[in-house]
């Protein structure tokens, strides 16, 4: 510290120096021109420092500070840790703040501890939440449950800032002694909030023990509301939940403060040809929003509301977490430094982390063998059976009442209607709990596609125009330990092996992306239109988000909190 002040007052050397920069000034909201001096991986002095033992002349570029994801599942990018840095980190996510809780409704604190072992191992301020809802509710089978001693627990180890997303928010809202105990763990604490469709008097009720924020908004009027009673919300564009056009135009020059941009959830092939938080903010930019606001939304707000001092900024004392900019409104990143060194040039990661592996997480899919009559779908009557709605853009869902074709007493898939099996098949103690609805919007005319991916327990999910195909699905995902798969005729046609929690994959990151690109192609090749089928996939077994669901024991009213009779 005294030589980083040395270096601040001009009386010693810096490390590196940035000359000629257009400074992103998340501070005051301008462009600032000036150089930055760096020692010891932190910023000394923002002026006219000219002494170093490497200058960059920026000629004019614009240095940034480094982007921060404040909400993030980074096990929906189906990456390991050493694999999901290389990924983001060329794009400017040099720190983020993760809700292990897919991670953690597997394996429990063991599984989540593991991880945040990991991530100390990357160029990237890896973040935590103590997940609050292991199980997210009682109507679906996890490998996991985690109680307030749990959560007290976890939150004394470093890097964990507070409580991950409450999304049991019907037991916060009835006053569920239990869900009360969990929140009052996190003693004052961040408290993630999770309130889909949530407002009036419930809203009121939810927001009473403080909870701070929201990623689940997706009307202008919802998101309105939350702001007014004093949420700050995440406005989120993941790979199946897209929220940023409705949302941007609630920020306004009284508000903007209080929002950020997150992912959520993003797959590996959309960060690696689109982006991560970059990808928001450039987006943001396109629809109107001012270059300098985006990257204030992306940095210095989410480290403000998360209590992360000496990030989001480009000031004295701060983390050198930097970005160099080409061009700021199209967001072009060409360097990307991490505590001052060089980590990325040009979109390319310039490290290559090892990580050790921990056999223990890679044997959890326990699935209890079941023949194929096991998936026969039936019901009292067929006339108006409950459907679940895929809604283009979104997670959450519609509950439609269709009339269903049936022979000799079972529901089939009609794909002339677009109405498709679907079918949740628990994997953690082999308790041979099978549950079978509708779902509509996919457009397959044929085969079958599945994953392990299906938020929050992560059982098995698969939907499919044939019991024959949904079969050889579900073998196949259980034979590689998790995964993604694709059927038709009974034969795989793609699969990508996730073995690490039935969520990871062991490979590199372009070998994932080209796998996924074969899922893709294989789900387009059986007639799906549904963009990114299979994150769409891993969002329908979710019984917090409505307003219909499928899990391992049977279809769920959402906002009713109950399994339907059928």
């Amino acid at each position: 510290m005294q030589q980083l002040i040395a270096v601040a007052r001009g009386d010693a050397s810096a490390d590196l120096v940035f000359t000629n920069a257009r400074i992103v000034n998340t501070f005051t909201g301008e462009i600032e021109q000036g150089n930055v001096a760096v020692y010891g991986g932190r910023i000394a002095g923002v002026g006219d420092y000219t002494e170093g033992r490497q200058v960059i002349d920026l000629q004019g570029r614009y240095l940034a500070p480094g982007l921060i994801d404040g909400h993030v599942h980074l096990e929906s990018s189906m990456l390991h840790i050493d694999q999901y840095a290389r990924a983001v980190v060329p794009h400017g996510t040099l720190a983020a703040v993760t809700d292990l809780h897919e991670v953690t409704n597997v394996c429990g604190l063991p599984g989540m501890r593991y991880i945040l072992e990991c991530g100390r191992r990357v160029p990237v301020d890896l973040f935590f939440v103590a997940p609050s809802c292991v199980p997210a509710t009682d109507m679906e089978t996890s490998g996991a449950k985690l109680g307030p001693a749990d959560i007290r627990k976890a939150l004394r180890w470093k890097g964990v800032l507070g409580l991950g997303e409450m999304m049991n928010f019907p037991g916060v809202i009835n006053g569920d002694p239990e869900t009360l105990a969990k929140i009052q763990a996190a003693g004052d604490k961040v408290k993630d909030g999770h309130a889909p469709g949530v407002m009036g008097r419930a809203l009121n009720a939810y927001l009473a023990p403080l909870i701070g924020s929201d990623h689940e908004t997706t009307t202008f009027a919802e998101g309105q509301e939350k702001l007014r009673r004093g949420m700050r919300l995440m406005i989120r564009e993941g790979s199946a939940e897209k929220n940023l056009e409705d949302l941007l135009p609630l920020v306004n020059d009284g508000n903007y403060h209080r929002c950020m941009l997150v992912v959520d959830d993003r797959n590996a092939k959309d960060i690696y040809y689109d982006g991560d938080v970059d990808a928001v903010v450039r987006k943001a930019i396109g629809l109107g929003l001012d270059p300098v606001r985006a990257v204030q939304m992306a940095t210095l707000n989410v480290a403000e509301y998360f209590r992360l001092p000496g990030l989001g900024g480009v000031g004295p004392g701060y983390h050198a977490n930097l970005l160099v900019l080409d061009d700021l409104e199209r967001f072009e990143i060409s360097a990307v430094y991490y505590r001052g060194r060089l980590v990325a040039r040009d979109g390319q990661p310039l490290f290559q982390p090892r990580l050790k592996p921990n056999p223990a997480m890679t044997r959890t899919m326990n699935v209890k063998p079941f023949v194929l009559d096991a998936l026969t779908l039936r019901a009292s009557s067929p006339d108006a059976f409950p459907v679940i709605e895929i809604i283009p853009g979104q997670i959450v869902t519609r509950w439609r009442q269709e009339r269903v074709t049936a022979h000799n007493g079972a529901i089939v898939a009609d794909p002339s209607r677009d109405l498709l099996k679907m079918a949740v098949v628990e994997r953690h103690t082999a308790t041979g709990n099978i549950g079978t609805g509708l779902v509509k919007g996919f457009g397959m005319k044929r085969g079958a596609i599945g994953t392990s991916i299906a938020h929050d327990s992560h059982n098995i999910v698969v939907v499919g125009a044939s019991d024959q195909d949904m079969f050889a699905v579900i073998q196949e995902i259980a034979r590689n330990q998790g995964g993604l798969a694709a059927a038709e005729g009974g034969r795989v046609l793609a699969s990508l092996a996730l073995p690490i929690a039935g969520l990871l994959s062991q490979e590199p990151l372009e070998t994932v992306v080209s796998k996924i690109e074969e899922l893709e192609q294989a789900a387009g090749s059986l007639g799906c239109t549904a963009p990114s089928p299979y994150s769409i996939l891993s969002f329908l077994a979710l019984p917090v988000i409505p307003e219909l669901k499928l899990t391992d024991m049977g279809l769920v009213d959402v906002m009713r909190g109950k399994l339907l009779k059928v």
